[in-house]
């Protein structure tokens, strides 16, 4: 039988863990869909920002919380894939102390280019950077960030070099692009979008399997002449594991509700991200793809984070 505090969800205010500072791409999608969830849960969804380690501090805050619904993540691709291999110690399984509760959304990367590069399209971005080896900059937001490990997977792929320059941050990464003391790389659509539309940025391609829906013109890294190339920044919803099943139920629908919401979605989708939702288990088998495949990237490239 269920106790009666998991009967009676949501009884009190709902924390909403995430792990970077106020004004970023995790944190302006959080707030958005705490607005709605508070309505639809008819309790306060309080964002509790605790940036630092990449994400980790604020995953071991949730996973070491009480099990009941009232402390939720939002993780992304590098707390809850990259981490767990790109640090030599976590305080946290991404798999065995979570559960899921949804995946909500995914943010392609936007492989651009100064101005200055004669480059137009992925495979003249690829001859350009083999007839000059090792000559191209490329602008890394840090060091173990989607940015840094799209180049590394990039990089072995196409079976170029380039030099990757690592930077605090997108903001600082697409300053090196506008200044042209970097040729290229792959930026979060939030960071580079006003750039490209003023003409200061070329973009060639998004990074994600398929063509986004955000982004519908632009072709796919994959289709421009890199088959199988995926690299994406993607977010999630988890709890700490044992939650009762009941709570995640709750929180799964009232969560896919706000998705499917046409406002919500056009919210979302300003903010260069294409809406997934679904079952639990659709983020748990994402995971359990995504973590070896960037552990392989990781150990090939000898990554460390900063």
């Amino acid at each position: 039988m269920l106790p009666a505090a998991a009967l009676q969800y949501p009884a009190r205010p709902v924390r909403l863990v995430l792990g970077f500072a106020p004004g970023g791409a995790s944190d302006t999608m959080a707030r958005v869909v705490a607005i709605r969830l508070s309505e639809n849960l008819g309790q306060p969804v309080v964002i509790d920002n605790r940036a630092g380690a990449g994400g980790n501090i604020a995953a071991e805050i949730v996973a070491h919380s009480a099990p009941d619904g009232y402390t939720m993540l939002l993780g992304n691709n590098g707390i809850l894939a990259v981490n767990v291999s790109l640090y030599p110690k976590l305080g946290f399984d991404p798999v065995k102390d979570f559960a899921p509760v949804v995946l909500i959304a995914s943010q392609p990367n936007i492989l651009v280019v100064h101005p200055a590069v004669t480059a137009g399209s992925v495979k003249d971005l690829v001859a350009l950077a083999k007839s000059k080896p090792g000559q191209l900059n490329y602008a890394s937001p840090g060091n173990g960030t989607t940015g840094h490990l799209a180049a590394e997977l990039f990089k072995r792929m196409v079976g170029v070099e380039y030099t990757i320059i690592p930077f605090k941050g997108g903001g600082p990464a697409a300053l090196a692009m506008l200044s042209g003391e970097c040729q290229f790389t792959f930026a979060t659509a939030l960071s580079v979008q006003p750039h490209i539309k003023a003409g200061k940025l070329r973009a060639l391609a998004v990074t994600t399997a398929k063509r986004s829906a955000s982004f519908p013109g632009l072709p796919t890294v994959a289709e421009a002449g890199v088959p199988g190339f995926d690299a994406i920044t993607w977010h999630g919803i988890v709890v700490p594991a044992g939650t009762p099943k009941p709570v995640i139920a709750r929180l799964n629908g009232e969560f896919n509700k706000l998705l499917q919401a046409a406002d919500m979605r056009e919210r979302l989708m300003v903010l260069g991200s294409d809406i997934i939702g679904g079952e639990p288990k659709q983020l748990t088998d994402y995971m359990r793809v995504e973590i070896p495949r960037w552990a392989k990237v990781i150990k090939e490239s000898g990554a460390k984070a900063e």
